[in-house]
């Protein structure tokens, strides 16, 4: 007899299982089930996760179907399957950029140049491990036309927690123009005497233009 997952117990439901255990006690059908969310006659979500991963050999198989190939499965749809595409090609971005070592003020712009064209300032770090590898970027301020204001405590907060070595700051200027202003140096400076008494390294600061940028080490900044 096949149950609806709302009438198994919340120790079996996956959204619930997540929150009470976290995503890495899930198992691959329970983290697709929630992705999937419904299921069909007679089968739940986690009845239909389990027959699609049998049916392409398991998740990293699964990962690399196509939307045709997974919307063809029978239960699925094109609606699910443009989920689960969207959510592998997350996954498979997240793990390219963790691959990627920063070394120069270059390998740092190609990092975070999806911001150059943004119409308000963000402002945000890379962290980075102790061998140089990116952990993460984030976006710690968004502003109006202007200057995005930050402060140390938001700087830091995402590198602390990700246990980052060192970060590199960057901002945009919606300008276009990514010559730095006064503010930009003096927060700089800020920043990277904030980063010493927390035992993180600032290593640099890109300023994001229209297909440029400056580096505020390359001024002699930081």
């Amino acid at each position: 007899m096949r149950y609806r997952l709302k009438e198994l117990p919340p120790s079996d439901r996956p959204r619930e299982k997540l929150l009470e255990l976290g995503a890495e006690n899930l198992t691959d059908s329970e983290l697709l089930a929630i992705l999937i969310r419904t299921g069909t006659s007679g089968k739940n979500a986690v009845d239909l996760a389990r027959e699609l991963l049998n049916h392409f050999g398991g998740i990293d198989n699964l990962s690399k179907a196509s939307v045709e190939e997974l919307s063809s499965f029978k239960g699925l749809g094109r609606a699910k399957a443009v989920t689960l595409k969207a959510a592998f090609e997350i996954s498979k971005r997240v793990k390219v950029n963790r691959n990627r070592k920063i070394t120069t003020p270059e390998e740092a712009y190609e990092a975070v140049k999806n911001f150059s064209y943004k119409e308000t300032e963000h402002f945000g770090i890379l962290t980075l491990n102790r061998k140089g590898f990116l952990i993460n970027v984030h976006v710690v301020s968004v502003g109006g036309t202007g200057s995005a204001s930050v402060n140390p405590k938001e700087v830091f907060s995402p590198a602390v927690r990700d246990l980052a070595e060192a970060v590199i700051l960057f901002h945009n200027h919606p300008s276009g123009d990514p010559i730095p202003s006064r503010e930009d140096i003096e927060v700089t400076r800020k920043l990277a005497e904030a980063g010493r008494l927390l035992g993180i390294e600032v290593l640099d600061h890109i300023v994001l233009g229209n297909d440029s940028f400056v580096s505020l080490k390359g001024e002699g900044v930081v």
